[in-house]
């Protein structure tokens, strides 16, 4: 059997369909259909069918599927025990895909301990060992590619759903509550205490897809209270940008509160413990053993995240 046919067929299987995967591998569709074709003619049985204009899984295609995550799984798993997954004998190259809503502060505190993984087995590791690869993009994309192996690793602001297809695992890394902030003169002008003052006040708000979008939404009803929204952003660091200038208020992770008062020069309004944003590590393993994988979550369950 051809190990390519079988990989093409399996990333194709999570993926949800051939156009999906296309992208992915960077692939025609139509080379994709060809060595699944390939692969069912080497096994003698159909592993997928049209229903309508999507692909699905037969029986023997869900059997297939098993086997082949498996197989993959334990390859990826081998280069990461090797030490050597595109690296060869020089190194490590860690492949980290970062969802756009995770903020870049928290993302650097909760990687860089990857860059020097504890020594397994009493082993030395050597200074600049590991080469951190970093992607970043929507969480959907982000679980697809790691699928199909091209990532090591997701860091996510929510937990990977149930109904993903994607064979992953959570693994949670900390928490912390949220500060509000604004430029000196804009507090100035805001009116009573912290939350009233936000009544009517200019805000700058995530988009619609991050998870504490939801979160502040729901928060701000509970206490009736309705901000007047000037901005509304999928990259935390423009709106902090545009916060920094005074165009409205906006919140950022409480361990982050001396960091975003110095770099972007304003201050804190107040803190909500009952705002809280989530960090998860996702991988292809549900026991942890990748050198990088559990120095982040070692690093991160211990210190990083605590406030």
């Amino acid at each position: 059997m051809n190990f390519k046919h079988l990989y093409y067929f399996w990333a194709t299987a999570k993926a949800g369909g051939v156009l999906r995967a296309g992208e992915q591998l960077h692939l025609t569709p139509q080379t994709l259909s060809g060595q699944i074709k390939l692969l069912e003619q080497r096994l003698g049985c159909r592993l997928l069918r049209r229903q309508g204009r999507a692909l699905e899984l037969t029986a023997e295609g869900r059997t297939a599927l098993r086997y082949a995550d498996q197989i993959f799984s334990l390859g990826a798993e081998l280069e990461a025990v090797l030490g050597r997954a595109q690296g060869g004998d020089e190194g490590l190259d860690f492949r980290v895909g970062i969802a756009d809503a995770v903020p870049k502060a928290i993302a650097y505190r909760l990687l860089e301990p990857a860059l020097e993984p504890a020594p397994e087995h009493g082993a030395a590791t050597p200074a600049g060992a590991v080469r951190l690869i970093c992607h970043e993009g929507k969480l959907a994309d982000l679980l697809g590619q790691l699928s199909v192996h091209r990532l090591d690793l997701v860091i996510a602001d929510e937990p990977m759903s149930r109904r993903t297809s994607v064979r992953a695992f959570n693994h949670a890394l900390g928490r912390t509550a949220m500060s509000f902030f604004a430029a000196p003169a804009l507090r100035q002008r805001l009116q009573g205490d912290f939350p009233a003052c936000l009544e009517g006040a200019p805000m700058l708000i995530q988009g619609r897809a991050a998870a504490m979008r939801q979160r502040l939404d729901l928060w701000l009803s509970e206490r009736g209270l309705r901000p007047r929204a000037v901005g509304e952003f999928d990259d935390a660091a423009l709106l902090k940008a545009f916060g920094a200038e005074g165009r409205g208020v906006f919140m950022s992770p409480t361990v982050l509160e001396a960091e975003t008062c110095a770099q972007y020069g304003v201050e804190v309004l107040g803190r909500s413990d009952e705002l809280i944003e989530e960090f998860y590590a996702i991988s292809v393993e549900r026991r942890v053993t990748h050198p990088c994988v559990v120095a982040i979550t070692t690093a991160a369950r211990t210190q990083l995240l605590a406030n």
